[in-house]
């Protein structure tokens, strides 16, 4: 590689920088530790990784743009050039910062990075990757070295900032279970509130809304399509046969959320066995397409029957299946946001959800009673179609508010 095509690449990272939009940042931006030698960002494909990148190095180097190197591994440039020879070459320009985008394309790259941690001591690397990435504790064994964050979509709290409606501050589960009724009448007294999460449940929780309208659907579609024909055999070996089965069970498992079939019948109908069919769910979650849920840890040896498989979001729902269920709807909600926020959900005995095995929810519409859950302690109500709770009655949107 000669300094000309370092300085093409160059010249691309500080145009796609100076076109960056800086008027809206995600929460993550803000909880990262930019200072680690190598950072780990993982997300779905659309959460906005990407631009999380280019607003913090507009944001912390501006004035010496020359000392970071932006590229993304999709580029068909890297078919014919190394990575290896162009982080060298930056290294030796003086360059102490290397942000690498979509990882997952780049052969052995848990390696790659490892050797340019090694071998370059001065340099700091930040990387993206799908949410299909698993992070070897044997290949490159980056998990000693890295720090790993993950994107999620959009809350509905983030939403009401990007949608410029009200910039309320993060809550914890336990502040809002106590004084949601209070938080709710500061939130309310000048907006709409339910007006907002009804546009939110059909187009708000992938930040690329903003720039696509009667198209939303459709590229949410593309995404799909996307992730499983090409984000997934970029990181298993896989042939066209799999990525068949694999979009076959989603389309079969997103009409029936969150009942779920016979899994012996689903492997019938997938003309697969109950092993590989469990890992085609597991990449699934994996890929955030689907939402499992059991009743306990999920691994390969309890999930022979999960409880229950949702779609991983409720924008997900609207372009998978045409037959919305109000209650699924709810419950998507309910499980993204809490999951989202870094909360452990599971399946309880009674009621719809049990979080971090102390917190029981039943989920449903303003007139949902306690019958099923009464005399239960810790157990709470998320309600829809309410503006503002009482007592253990908690509005349902209240619960995009915790990231």
């Amino acid at each position: 590689m000669n300094i000309e095509e370092y300085y093409r690449m160059l010249d691309l990272t500080n145009r796609r920088i100076r076109e960056t939009d800086f008027s809206t940042e995600r929460f993550l931006i803000n909880k990262i530790d930019w200072r680690d030698r190598l950072i780990c960002i993982s997300g779905a494909r659309g959460s906005g990784k990407t631009t999380l990148l280019l607003q913090h190095i507009k944001k912390a180097f501006n004035k010496n743009l020359d000392s970071v190197l932006y590229a993304s591994l999709d580029n068909l440039w890297f078919e014919k050039n190394s990575l290896m020879e162009l982080a060298d070459i930056h290294y030796h320009n003086g360059g102490t910062y290397i942000f690498l985008d979509e990882v997952h394309y780049l052969k052995d790259w848990q390696i790659i990075i490892k050797n340019l941690y090694d071998n370059y001591p001065k340099l700091n690397i930040v990387y993206t990757g799908s949410s299909l990435l698993k992070i070897s504790y044997e290949s490159g064994d980056l998990s000693r070295r890295q720090i790993q964050y993950t994107l999620p979509g959009l809350s509905f709290r983030e939403y009401l900032y990007f949608e410029n409606v009200t910039d309320t501050p993060a809550l914890k589960l336990c502040d809002l279970l106590e004084n949601h009724k209070m938080i709710a009448e500061d939130i309310t007294k000048d907006i709409t509130i339910l007006k907002h999460f009804r546009e939110y449940l059909v187009r708000g929780y992938y930040p690329f809304y903003k720039e696509v309208y009667a198209g939303y659907g459709d590229r949410l579609a593309q995404i799909t399509n996307q992730i499983l024909e090409s984000d997934y055999p970029s990181v298993e070996a896989i042939n066209y046969s799999s990525i068949h089965k694999i979009k076959k069970m989603l389309y079969i498992l997103a009409q029936s959320c969150p009942q779920v079939p016979k899994m012996t019948n689903l492997y019938d109908q997938l003309e697969t066995d109950r092993n590989q069919g469990l890992k085609m769910l597991y990449t699934l979650e994996r890929a955030k397409l689907l939402s499992v849920l059991s009743s306990e840890k999920s691994t390969l040896k309890n999930m022979a029957r999960p409880d229950k498989i949702y779609c991983d979001n409720t924008n997900l729902m609207y372009s998978l299946t045409e037959n919305i269920n109000t209650g699924t709807k709810r419950e998507t909600f309910f499980l993204n946001q809490l999951r989202s926020a870094g909360y452990e959900v599971f399946y309880p005995p009674t009621g719809d959800f049990i979080v971090d095995k102390k917190y029981l929810f039943e989920i449903g519409g303003k007139d949902k009673s306690f019958n099923q859950i009464k005399d239960i302690p810790d157990s709470f109500l998320a309600i829809d179609d309410v503006e503002i709770g009482r007592g253990n009655k908690i509005p349902l949107w209240m619960f995009g508010l915790l990231y």
